[in-house]
């Protein structure tokens, strides 16, 4: 017996269809046909509305590993037939329900008429105006709460310890499940399966725990993002960690705020061993945004794990598919040391949930080394508080490169 489709079902393959068809210089002025193209594109927490003066769009891309790439595809479908005639219009992009930035078109009457360089009219900032007031009460279509990932991430560790022996090698392959069951809320469950354990340990040869975390994103007034994490995280700490960063009216300018409250604790395999005496870190640092060639400066005074003080400089430079970066350290205990640091985007850069309900199992968005050139094993140390941290998502919402990026897709 065949199924029977609904009213809705049918509208969105119409308006796909039509969105395949259409030219791009516009063709409807209705946002709600836009929103479930953009559902059945895979994007989620999608909803709109609008007023006498301004069309507010409201998307999270879940569908393509690359912000820029995901934003842009967005972009274009509202800039087909999305797009109101006699008002301006803005599109807030969300991360796990938690807004970052938002995207707001300059009309001209040059760029209505030349479909090519409509891209171009989109400024992007950190800046939200009136608009999240207006909209966050709106029907959300394709919510992402309780839809669970599973993730694998690729985790290669190397080090040169012995004379007579070249790298002492460890790779895991660490699945982790994800899931939010609130707006701006992560839980992690990660398990750390070694494939190659050539030095490391009777202990990293073991299936075991990896991250066991639960984050809350948050964002404040005056442009004030956060992140509060508890649980395990790496280098055998368990704890509390909470961030916050303050991009400057200048966007390119930013300030940030790190502070930890850790203890010692590793698994022998699922067995939890840990030690109560607890260590304060701490990180105060700056920011500068180059825009021209994507490249961050960051400049940071720190306290370390061995409550080692030190200041640490940093320069990444962020391309599509990777960042790459550099370091150097100094604290007054030890000597200097720098190194090293590269992410790199894994493959496939586009994938859906299987009817939108069923556990998405996929790679990790990225893989990443840090290279410590000095060698030291004492000093210095830190720790990574969620399984997803890494300098490609620290500048995915990175206003100067989502605009760059809509100009070079």
């Amino acid at each position: 017996m065949g199924k029977s489709l609904t009213t809705k079902t049918i509208a969105r393959y119409v308006a796909f269809l039509l969105y395949c068809l259409s030219p791009v210089g516009g063709f409807c002025q209705t946002g709600e046909l836009v929103t479930d193209v953009l559902v059945e594109m895979g994007f989620e927490n999608v909803r709109w509305t609008e007023d006498e003066t301004e069309r507010v769009y409201v998307l999270q891309n879940s569908t393509y590993r690359l912000q820029g790439l995901g934003i842009g595809k967005a972009v274009d479908v509202i800039q087909r037939w999305g797009m109101p005639h006699d008002k301006s219009c803005r599109v807030i992009v969300l991360d796990n329900g938690v807004p970052q930035i938002s995207l707001s078109y300059r009309r001209t009457a040059e760029v209505d008429t030349l479909s090519l360089v409509r891209r171009q009219a989109w400024d992007a900032s950190y800046e939200l105006g009136g608009a999240w007031k207006k909209v966050k009460r709106a029907k959300t279509k394709n919510s992402s709460l309780f839809k669970v990932d599973v993730l694998v991430y690729p985790q290669l560790s190397f080090r040169n310890l012995i004379l007579t022996q070249i790298y002492q090698v460890l790779f895991d392959l660490s699945p982790a499940v994800e899931v939010s069951f609130w707006s701006g809320m992560r839980l992690t469950a990660q398990l750390k399966v070694p494939v190659y354990n050539d030095g490391y340990g009777d202990y990293e040869g073991k299936i075991h725990p990896g991250h066991l975390t639960l984050s809350q994103s948050f964002r404040l007034p005056y442009q004030l993002f956060g992140k509060v994490t508890v649980g395990c995280f790496s280098a055998d700490r368990f704890g509390v960690d909470v961030a916050l960063r303050h991009p400057f009216k200048d966007e390119r300018l930013s300030a940030m705020v790190r502070v930890g409250y850790t203890g010692t604790g590793f698994w022998d395999g699922f067995r939890y061993h840990y030690d109560t005496d607890m260590t304060l870190t701490w990180t105060l640092g700056a920011g500068f945004y180059w825009p021209q060639y994507n490249t961050q400066f960051i400049l940071k005074a720190e306290q370390y794990l061995k409550e080692d003080r030190g200041v640490k400089f940093e320069m990444m430079r962020h391309f599509r598919y990777c960042s790459i970066g550099f370091y150097a350290m100094k604290a007054k205990e030890a000597k200097a040391n720098g190194g090293f640091r590269f992410q790199v985007a894994l493959p496939p850069y586009r994938y859906k949930r299987y009817k939108n309900r069923w556990p998405r199992i996929d790679t990790a968005p990225s893989m990443g080394i840090i290279y410590n050139a000095g060698n030291e094993r004492y000093y210095y140390k830190e720790y990574k508080a969620e399984a997803c941290d890494n300098i490609i998502k620290e500048n995915s919402f990175n206003p100067y490169f989502i605009k760059s990026e809509l100009l070079n897709f």
